[in-house]
């Protein structure tokens, strides 16, 4: 799909304007409705961090009881700072697609904003990653009001340098992050 045919975020939502699935409802796009993660979504999200294809640019799978970890992790950060990773669910069949939201990173001793994102394999290179992270980029910017949003990603992760692009971020420098070089994607706003 080509980028200018994804469409933006259709419906910014305060957090807690309303459920689905279980979880605090927060954006919709086109394709997809992005909600607040909750311990019935562990299985779905295990589809993804046990898959080492999925996990090659992390430093490692996750079991089960690991994926419960992230989720408690998630809800934690919605709790603290108001934002985290948020399930994405395809409208069409109501089908969990995978992962994305806004992150709160420590890097080189900066606090940064970062969108990031994890979907399921079966479903890459449809858009969908550019889809869900355009909505929490201008989620960030225009509702939260974040001067600054980044990506980390790893200088050989060339599917999630093209998201970053087609979402309007430019290569700012190369750090060393969590034990292995990423490059910062960045944007202002």
């Amino acid at each position: 799909m080509k980028d200018e045919t994804i469409p933006s975020a259709t419906t910014p939502h305060p957090p807690g304007a309303g459920e689905s699935g279980g979880g605090k409802f927060l954006l919709e796009t086109h394709r997809l409705t992005l909600r607040e993660l909750t311990f019935d979504d562990t299985d779905s999200l295990l589809s993804i961090l046990s898959d080492p294809v999925a996990m090659r640019w992390y430093p490692q799978t996750y079991s089960r009881e690991e994926t419960r970890g992230w989720i408690e992790r998630t809800r934690a950060s919605y709790e603290k700072h108001g934002h985290g990773f948020w399930a994405c669910i395809l409208k069409e069949s109501g089908g969990f697609a995978g992962i994305c939201g806004i992150l709160q990173q420590t890097v080189e001793d900066a606090e940064e904003k970062e969108v990031g994102y994890l979907f399921v394999r079966r479903l890459w290179n449809q858009g969908l990653a550019t889809e869900a992270a355009r909505a929490c980029f201008e989620y960030g910017f225009n509702i939260l009001h974040f001067p600054r949003i980044i990506s980390m990603i790893r200088p050989e992760n060339l599917p999630s340098q093209r998201v970053a692009q087609k979402n309007g971020l430019v290569l700012e420098r190369e750090v060393f992050w969590k034990g292995f070089v990423h490059g910062v994607w960045a944007r202002m706003e």
